[in-house]
């Protein structure tokens, strides 16, 4: 069916001048001195406006005497779709039991292992090989928490042996798999609640450092927020030697420049680890959008998930979210109230001036 009236004919027609692939699928448009009919986004030389006539989609303008163009094939899948099409049977493969390598999942896909490489880090952000081990740390992940035992879990998520698994447990979920299992009640955290210059703040540690730096103004609301980060937990506050020993903590809170000496427990996924560290590169007084920080990180269209992970981070200016802004440099949302966020721009700025 063609489209009738001249507004929606003038936007077909832009979105033809634009080569726009956002309109591929919604309409065709057909050339009368050619009798092709081609896809918005057909890379063709553009015809004389007098000679176009829009359709609604493939068959409408074959009905009407004309033949799909070679080039950009509108009567097929985009080529936008089959590369879609093509990383979603590629995820489908990597999702079995036994590990697939590059090669053999590239063979069975009936592509070269660079060109499907490429695609699939271009369409996800990650590797082949990244997207099978984060599959199988998820599918471990809700096997312990559905109680199986632990190395039933790891063989059944796909770890070729314990043993492989046991080498990366830390980066696979966090924390050992029998605590994980039992919801992290086998962690002690101890922490303390202050007044800093941006309000109350909590500082939590656990055996292996620093796990928690929050910001806020109730101290309820802090040690619920705690415990929600860490639900089975033993949190406990400390003592005064504790509070002692994080004294430097509160301090760079309150502005002083010098870096943190004590160890950090950092926990998240691969992806935020990476994302937590290029916020640790921005220099103090500068600024990122979250597009330059997926790009830093080699995933440039990962941009909502960059921002998913600054607003998970537990650890306040240790890991500093609040560099970063959107791309046009105005302030979004921070975990901790955006009123903090320009505070401690301000600060940072006014000290490196």
């Amino acid at each position: 069916m063609k489209h009738h009236t001249i507004n929606e004919d003038e936007r077909c027609w832009q979105a033809v001048l634009d080569r726009d692939t956002r309109a591929d699928g919604q309409f065709v448009f057909a050339v009368v001195t050619t009798g092709i009919f081609c896809r918005p986004s057909c890379r063709a030389r553009h015809a004389l406006r007098q000679n176009v006539r829009f359709y609604a989609d493939a068959p409408a303008a074959l009905a009407a005497g004309f033949r799909p163009c070679k080039r950009c094939q509108p009567a097929g899948l985009s080529p936008q779709m089959k590369y879609a099409d093509l990383v979603a049977r590629a995820c489908r493969l990597l999702e079995q039991d036994t590990p697939v390598t590059l090669d053999k999942l590239a063979h069975a896909l009936g592509v070269s292992p660079f060109h499907l490489h490429r695609l699939f880090k271009s369409a996800t952000g990650m590797t082949p090989k990244a997207w099978q081990q984060a599959h199988r740390a998820r599918r471990l992940r809700d096997a312990l928490t559905k109680g199986e035992a632990i190395t039933e879990a790891v063989l059944n998520a796909g770890f070729s042996a314990s043993s492989a698994f046991y080498r990366h447990a830390d980066a696979t979920l966090g924390m050992t798999a029998r605590q994980y299992r039992s919801g992290g009640d086998a962690l002690s955290i101890r922490y303390i609640l202050e007044r800093c210059s941006l309000g109350r703040c909590l500082v939590a540690t656990s055996e292996r450092g620093v796990c928690a730096i929050l910001l806020g103004e109730d101290d309820e609301a802090l040690t619920a927020s705690l415990k929600a980060i860490f639900p089975l937990a033993q949190c406990r506050p400390g003592d005064a030697e504790f509070i002692a020993q994080l004294r430097q903590v509160i301090a760079r809170l309150d502005g002083n420049p010098a870096p943190l000496t004590l160890p950090l427990d950092i926990r998240g996924t691969a992806f935020q680890m990476r994302v937590w560290q290029a916020l640790r590169d921005i220099p103090a007084g500068e600024t990122r959008s979250y597009q330059q920080i997926a790009q830093a990180i080699g995933h440039p269209r990962a941009v909502r998930a960059v921002a998913s992970a600054c607003a998970a981070n537990k650890l306040a200016l240790v890991i500093p979210c609040h560099r970063v802004v959107r791309g046009d440099g105005s302030l979004s949302g921070y975990r901790w109230g955006v009123a903090r966020k320009a505070a401690l721009l301000r600060r940072e700025t006014q000290q490196e001036e």
